[in-house]
């Protein structure tokens, strides 16, 4: 079986009868580890008394006074976040119910950060045993975003801080751990380099081919079914479209933010123009199997999921809208 993703941390987590990832003290101490909250060699006495009693106890109780406490602002507010979103954490069962928690109730003050690599150890577990390279690439768009590009007719998709040269420096404290190397060539997912994504797949440096009729549309409808499948228990098929002509607006789900202007912007009756048509990036369709469609008024079962960049060509997905953007009826039954 092949391995990925190994700087999510998810060998540092155990999983429950359900298959749900549970946070362990070890996956606890990994934040403990980033730059963000080690205290630097002049903080103060209690900023370095707190990281170490964590380091020791990392479920610990800790309260709003001891890190009013600490001298320095800045990290006052990155421990305040930090422990906030620990407590979130262990008030629940599993990662993934701390996610539809924060889903459903809004992120709130959550920093993106976290929310991403939430998403990124979930899928972890919800792509385990995948052997399809193309659709674990793929599922870097729901935590990763993504710079596009057109070249030689193809539209291509590329981590954003890769190519911005963040890659050069450590992403997490996991890569350093790991001595995962940094700096490598971006190059083009195809069948013939297929493979060797498994030993690149914490690097980010490999684009994918999000051009209409090849793998990566219909690879990112293969990520989205295994989500759904993995967080609401929902069989679903995902199909990539030429456009939406034949296909009725009764409901559909932005995938990101102007993913869901579009959306919108079609829902009310208006005409798209040339700047938005050049912003869509992909459309799906997305359809219940049998159980799930129970209830559904027969085709109107059907979903459209806008996909979109921003006017910067940057594509930043939300996989919390497809959690919970299912049609009341698909919703009622999911507890």
């Amino acid at each position: 079986m092949k391995d990925f993703w190994l700087s999510c941390g998810h060998r540092l987590t155990d999983r429950d009868a359900s298959g749900g990832v549970v946070v362990t003290d070890e996956f606890l101490k990994a934040y403990l580890a980033r730059p963000e909250l080690t205290p630097p060699s002049d903080a103060c006495a209690v900023e370095h008394g707190l990281h170490a009693t964590l380091l020791a106890d990392p479920r610990r109780h800790v309260g709003a006074e001891e890190i009013a406490a600490i001298a320095d602002a800045d990290a006052r507010e990155n421990w305040a976040l930090m422990i906030a979103f620990r407590d979130h954490l262990l008030r629940h069962k599993t990662l993934e119910a701390a996610y539809l928690d924060l889903a459903r109730g809004g992120v709130g003050k959550t920093p993106p950060l976290f929310l991403n690599h939430l998403v990124h150890v979930i899928l972890r577990n919800a792509l385990d045993g995948c052997d399809d390279p193309f659709v674990v690439r793929a599922a870097e768009l729901f935590f990763r975003p993504q710079r596009l590009t057109v070249h030689e007719g193809a539209v291509l998709a590329a981590d954003e801080e890769t190519v911005a040269g963040v890659g050069a420096a450590p992403l997490s404290p996991l890569v350093s751990m790991l001595r995962i190397p940094s700096g490598a060539q971006i190059d083009v997912l195809t069948n013939e380099n297929a493979q060797s994504y498994w030993d690149r797949s914490d690097l980010f440096d490999m684009a994918l081919d999000l051009t209409l009729g090849r793998r990566g549309p219909a690879a990112l409808g293969t990520a989205i079914k295994r989500w759904l499948r993995h967080m609401l228990s929902v069989e679903v098929a995902v199909e990539p479209l030429n456009d939406r002509r034949d296909v009725p607006l009764n409901w559909y789900i932005g995938l990101d933010a102007e993913g869901t202007r579009i959306g919108d912007a079609l829902w009310r009756g208006d005409d798209l123009d040339r700047t938005a048509q050049r912003r869509l990036v992909m459309l799906f369709r997305l359809t219940f199997g049998p159980r799930d469609r129970a209830g559904a008024p027969g085709a109107e079962a059907a979903v459209l999921l806008f996909l979109a960049m921003t006017d910067d060509k940057v594509l930043r997905m939300k996989p919390q809208n497809l959690v919970t953007g299912l049609p009341a009826w698909r919703l009622a039954a999911v507890t």
